[in-house]
């Protein structure tokens, strides 16, 4: 741990050659590097073993070339295989699913928010790799403790998050009358509003979007006080403070752009890079894309954590990405070496420099990455563990907790309402009926 520090620390004073040099560490030095960490390894590979990996699909492109050489080093260090297929962030779950119930075709999954909580019967306890990463990284946040464990086991790695933050045109927001990005709740409707009255429209995703849209929503929710269970996990959706946060959602949408009620993770990003769009919720993705596609979007944006909620508090639910492996695969040893390996501080830095912010880190010591402070732009996402609610809310993560944001029943109660299908207090009443099925 102290050694990392030092690291850390003289590569912050070294600055930019010393972060050139890890960024770009090439092939054989990285191999070279996986070779050295295999000899000391706690975890032997069986020998000829070969794993089949799910993962989502990349949104920042040096992203997955950053992993898929992390992949590669590992492979030719221990002399074994890895399979890496992947899938949109829609697919992850039937996939992991299917697995999970037959068994065979998947050793791990790297995959969204609770999926080690769905089936929590068919993972291997890594505990073990969590507590070596957590003495030797700064220990976890308590976010990737709510995303990694279950009844005092780790279930999951939590690898990283995509933080779910405001992405505004800045020239946008100061036309419609605000000097500084709004902290509160008034404020937010205030300039979603003007910036609609301008002709220069914000929107966020009320469809089945697995990132953008369960995330500002359920964010609007306990925002207003609302839950969807309490701490007994007891379905509490339907509330006055639920009714309240569905009446702050629809002064929202009925000032967003058209179409909002049916984008799905990937529709927003590409209005807004075109400029149709001018305030939105997203991981960074939409700025590194804007700085290679269209410079003047990019030099004109930025990003803020959402407002807090009316107690004063910020919870946000952001997209966390948990790696699990399999109870049934053959060879156990081989995926935990290799989980530790990819959150090592060697490759782990400079992978996170490749997603550009898009990858924020449940590891305390991963905060010092010059990534966060290189450009003002990505500093909030910095800070996306310290914010980070599980979808539990106040409940405790399970399977059922799992199973309704993968059913979409918190998003699905502000679309009904928001596009007119139904009226708060059935909205309200049919989120609960789908809560109480799964809340048994």
């Amino acid at each position: 741990m102290a050694h990392f520090l030092t690291d850390r620390r003289s590569l912050l004073k070294g600055g930019a050659t010393l972060l050139a040099a890890a960024a770009t560490m090439s092939a054989d030095e990285l191999l070279g590097y996986a070779k050295a960490w295999a000899q000391t390894s706690p975890w032997k590979p069986e020998a000829g073993a070969k794993i089949n990996l799910l993962r989502w699909k990349r949104f920042v492109e040096a992203e997955d070339v950053a992993f898929m050489k992390i992949v590669d080093a590992f492979q030719k260090a221990n002399n074994v295989t890895i399979n890496v297929s992947n899938e949109s962030y829609d697919d992850i779950q039937p996939k992991a699913s299917v697995a999970a119930n037959t068994g065979q075709g998947l050793d791990m999954v790297w995959g969204l928010y609770t999926l080690p909580f769905l089936f929590s019967n068919k993972v291997t306890d890594v505990s073990d790799v969590a507590d070596y990463l957590g003495k030797k990284c700064g220990g976890w946040t308590d976010s990737g403790k709510a995303y990694g464990m279950l009844d005092g086991k780790w279930i999951g790695i939590p690898v990283a998050a995509t933080g779910g933050l405001v992405n505004y045109r800045i020239s946008a927001m100061e036309k419609a009358g605000h000097k500084e990005f709004p902290k509160d709740l008034a404020g937010f409707a205030d300039l979603v509003k003007g910036m609609n009255k301008n002709g220069t429209p914000g929107g966020m995703a009320l469809g089945h979007a697995s990132g953008d849209a369960n995330g500002w929503l359920h964010w609007a929710l306990w925002a207003h006080g609302g839950n969807l269970i309490d701490k007994d996990n007891k379905v509490v959706i339907n509330s006055p403070e639920t009714a309240k946060a569905l009446e702050y959602v629809k002064g929202l949408y009925d000032n967003f752009v058209p179409g909002t009620a049916s984008w799905n993770d990937s529709s927003n990003n590409k209005a807004f890079v075109a400029g149709q769009l001018y305030l939105t919720v997203n991981g960074i993705s939409i700025y590194v894309a804007a700085k290679k596609d269209n410079p003047e979007v990019a030099k004109d944006m930025n990003h803020a954590h959402l407002p807090a909620g009316l107690d004063g508090k910020t919870r946000e639910l952001h997209l966390g990405f948990p790696i699990l492996i399999y109870n049934f695969t053959k060879f156990p040893q081989t995926c935990k070496a290799f989980t530790a390996f990819l959150l090592e501080p060697e490759q782990f830095n400079p992978w996170i420099e490749a997603a550009q912010g898009y990858l924020s880190h449940f590891l305390k010591a991963y905060d010092a990455n010059p990534i966060w402070t290189a450009d003002p732009k990505n500093t909030p996402y910095r800070d996306v563990a310290a914010t980070a609610v599980t979808p539990a809310g106040v409940g405790k993560l399970g399977e059922a907790a799992a199973a309704a944001i993968a059913d979409f029943v918190v998003v699905d109660m502000f679309a009904n309402y928001c596009t007119g299908r139904e009226d708060v207090k059935t909205a309200m009443a049919s989120a609960e009926r789908s809560a109480k099925r799964i809340f048994r």
